[in-house]
């Protein structure tokens, strides 16, 4: 029985849109559980302890905020949650946690795989393969080649890891300068990313979306790098000035970019990015592997029983900065 609780079973509403969240047995062995849509979440937090957020983009806590008296935890499954943010929730006693690092994996591995996409020029093969073209054509090794990897978080480093073990050499930029360590050579300030970006063959975006990174690459950036440079882009689409890349890579100020992520999302029919051959689109889906919804239940039921030990939680959010500004849990309720 719960020790955090003083032996009560905490009361968790669990939002969600469609489909339940997996592993629901595990949570009710837990704690008293009361599903809700959007439209009921008011009813729901009624009483309730903690918010466990399947819905991970719904609006709705900031819209029932008032009825969310009795919360002490929050948790969604998202890693960024900068949209999520809100002045009431920020200034409030509630812990805040999301699911960093449950999909940095794969995400990395979805960021390997646009890099060899583009070194090995395999949408240049389909072209040709389409039109029934046989055209021997040389491509580019990705050993030696250099990246920069923006965001030092969890999905980055995994990136890092994945790059270093091909031959790459990275580089990061995060908040501040400061020596590399064991997945970056070094790490620069994300501020100073025009002065740097034109060391690299690639400029990989992984970091989250807060105030000092919205826009982060602007004109000035990407007049930065090099002609033959890559931008690549799995962290969130409003990190990136849209129409200072559109110009890019319409000019060939750049040579392309891979983009999981664009503002806006989704991304209109007719805009330009979707005719540029030097352009690769995924619709946001970098980090959606056949189980990661069980993954991400896993990471609630696993908090959810250090909730109710009174242990840390794992993945708590500067609710100020929002993002987990590092690995270590935190006891914060």
């Amino acid at each position: 029985m719960s020790s955090a609780m003083g032996g009560r079973r905490p009361v968790v509403a669990a939002l969600y849109r469609e489909a339940l969240p997996p592993r629901l047995a595990e949570v009710e062995e837990l704690a008293e559980v009361r599903l809700t849509k959007a439209d009921g979440l008011a009813k729901a937090m009624d009483g309730a302890d903690v918010l466990y957020q399947w819905h991970s983009f719904s609006p709705a806590l900031r819209e029932n905020w008032g009825a969310a008296s009795t919360l002490k935890w929050v948790h969604v499954t998202a890693a960024g949650v900068s949209q999520l943010m809100f002045d009431e929730l920020i200034q409030s006693n509630v812990t805040y946690t999301n699911s960093r690092g449950v999909l940095s994996r794969a995400i990395a591995e979805f960021t390997l795989g646009f890099v060899l996409d583009i070194a090995k020029d395999a949408q240049g093969s389909f072209r040709l393969q389409q039109q029934q073209r046989w055209q021997h054509r040389v491509t580019r090794k990705i050993q030696g080649q250099t990246a920069l990897v923006v965001g030092t978080g969890s999905i980055g480093r995994e990136i890092a890891r994945l790059f270093r073990a091909v031959g790459m050499e990275v580089d990061g930029a995060g908040r501040s300068s400061r020596p590399g360590d064991a997945d970056f050579d070094q790490i620069h300030s994300s501020r100073e990313l025009s002065k740097v970006a034109g060391a690299y063959d690639y400029v990989v975006l992984a970091a989250p979306l807060t105030t000092d990174t919205r826009g982060l690459v602007d004109g000035e950036v990407l007049a930065a790098m090099k002609p033959s440079s890559r931008l690549i882009n799995v962290g969130r689409g409003q990190l990136v000035d849209t129409a200072a890349l559109t110009h890019a890579l319409k000019s060939g100020s750049i040579a392309g970019a891979a983009l999981d992520v664009v503002d806006p999302e989704p991304l209109p029919e007719g805009h330009p990015l979707w005719s540029l051959e030097n352009v690769i689109i995924t619709p946001h889906m970098s980090g959606d592997t056949e189980d990661y919804l069980d993954d991400l239940a896993k990471l609630f039921v696993d908090n959810l029983k250090r909730y109710c030990n009174g242990e840390p939680l794992e993945n708590v959010v500067d609710k100020s900065l929002g993002f987990v500004p590092n690995a270590e849990p935190s006891l914060t309720f």
